[in-house]
């Protein structure tokens, strides 16, 4: 049965719309980092509590020069009021005096016992954090499906909030599949080559809060792929590379249909990546991606992650492509939808010479994937393409 080609966009478009967001729970918000809210998350506390000083110096009253009648440190502030022409010695972050109006930094005082002349006064208010500048009780600090990375933990706590609503983490169960995979990498016989698109994809998923499955690769045989895929009938997500075509020996559509899996679509025009299948059964997602290295990966990225994201309840899933300069030409584009493996220079990306499908070694040397359109003319280098970054220069 022959299937219409879609474009990415359409392709990511259907996926996500056969997934809806985990359900949502309490934790702390330290067990939140890297999950996504489910809720809203309100501040319980005003911050700043008080005027703070922005600076080290002298909270100053009125015109100088001052007399200086005490201290406001951190932890322990300046008890009682100043009058015009008095001022304390005052630190960074504590709280200002009452009639307190302005902050001499400490480089612009000239001291004198206890008298205090600016070498430049600064104009009133200057150098002071304004009580709740940041927010009051009832402020939505983070809209749902925004993801608690260190400085939104950092939000969390210093907002009062020791607890924190956040979506499930899904289950995604990943395996390999073919004859000619071999579990161990350091034992494999002159037809084998060693199982590696799960262990790369799972390493692609750990970035994402979700529980991985794995299991050693499965073989040719229909009946294993159907055990493997009523095994992990309970998982939010079954990934399975290898057999994604329409050969005699490509058995992930059969395995799917065995298990009641409704398939979707299975044709998408890019590459590399172009078998690539995706299926639904009951709740669950099924990808079945290609079993080449490179399409595994790029399939991996455009289509495995989005899906989790969506699963894990972020407001955005899709990758987001970058202006990046070329450093070196790009040459022109194929028949269909490419995405090239670059590497990140101080000048720009430079198209890596191998990009067949199998090739991991260049794919390691990739710190990008350039969105290049089909038939697309060839890009001097210089000019900005699109480009999805897939590993830290």
């Amino acid at each position: 049965m022959s299937s219409p080609q879609l474009s990415l966009e359409d392709a990511q478009a259907r996926m996500l719309a056969l997934v809806e967001p985990l359900a949502a729970e309490t934790v702390t918000p330290e067990a939140a980092v890297g999950r996504y809210v489910a809720t809203p998350l309100v501040a319980q506390r005003t911050q700043p509590p008080a005027d703070l000083s922005a600076m080290d110096g002298y909270a100053v009253a009125g015109q100088g020069p001052w007399q200086r009648v005490g201290e406001s440190r951190c932890g322990a502030p300046f008890e009682g009021s100043i009058a015009p022409g008095e001022c304390v010695r005052i630190s960074t972050g504590a709280i200002m005096p009452d009639g307190g109006e302005r902050v001499l930094l400490q480089e612009d005082a000239e001291v004198s016992g206890e008298t205090v002349t600016a070498l430049e006064d600064p104009p009133t208010g200057k150098h002071i954090r304004r009580k709740a500048f940041e927010f009051s009780p009832g402020d939505v600090l983070l809209e749902a499906g925004t993801r608690i990375g260190p400085a939104a933990l950092a939000l969390v706590r210093s907002s009062g909030n020791a607890q924190v609503a956040v979506h499930a983490r899904p289950t995604l169960a990943i395996f390999d599949s073919g004859d000619e995979l071999a579990s161990d990498p350091t034992e494999c016989a002159r037809h084998q080559i060693p199982a590696s698109n799960g262990a790369m994809l799972a390493a692609l998923a750990s970035s994402l809060p979700c529980t991985i499955r794995t299991g050693a690769p499965l073989p040719d045989q229909l009946d294993a792929i159907v055990a493997a895929l009523e095994a992990n009938a309970d998982a939010d997500m079954i990934v399975l590379t290898g057999g994604a075509s329409v050969g005699d020996h490509d058995l992930a559509r059969p395995a799917l249909e065995a298990v009641g899996a409704e398939l979707n679509f299975w044709k998408v025009a890019m590459k590399p990546g172009k078998p690539l299948m995706v299926a639904r059964r009951g709740k669950q997602l099924v990808l079945g991606l290609p079993g080449n290295p490179v399409s595994a990966f790029v399939t991996g990225f455009l289509f495995m992650l989005p899906a989790l994201r969506k699963l894990s309840g972020a407001h955005s899933c899709l990758p987001t492509a970058l202006p990046l300069p070329l450093a070196a030409d790009c040459p022109p584009g194929g028949v269909r939808r490419e995405f090239l493996r670059a590497e990140w220079t101080p000048q720009g990306l430079v198209p890596l010479v191998e990009q067949d499908s199998s090739a991991l070694l260049s794919l390691s040397k990739a710190h990008a994937l350039i969105d290049r359109p089909a038939h697309g003319d060839g890009t001097k280098a210089g000019t900005s393409v699109p480009a999805f970054l897939v590993e830290n220069p």
